[in-house]
């Protein structure tokens, strides 16, 4: 069953939206969003790097986030 929406539905859903949620609220969701998508790009850049170097040997351990960002501080 295709959804036909076009631009002015898109507006009208977008107006409810900010109605509900307010504008600020919304805006930390979109940073929060973009956050977890840089990181997650991070991430998966440095997972290709260990893969290439040929240093993964599949016993990694996985690094906390809250250890993981003390570390990058006392650098």
């Amino acid at each position: 069953m295709p959804l036909n929406i076009g631009p002015l539905e898109l507006v009208i859903i977008l107006l409810i939206v900010i109605a509900l949620f307010g504008a600020g609220r919304i805006a930390g969701v979109g940073s929060a969003l973009g956050k977890s998508v840089r990181e997650f790009r991070e991430e998966a850049r440095s997972e290709d790097e260990e893969g290439e170097d040929g240093e993964d040997d599949g016993e990694e351990s996985t690094v906390a986030e809250g250890s993981e960002s003390s570390t990058k501080k006392e650098e």
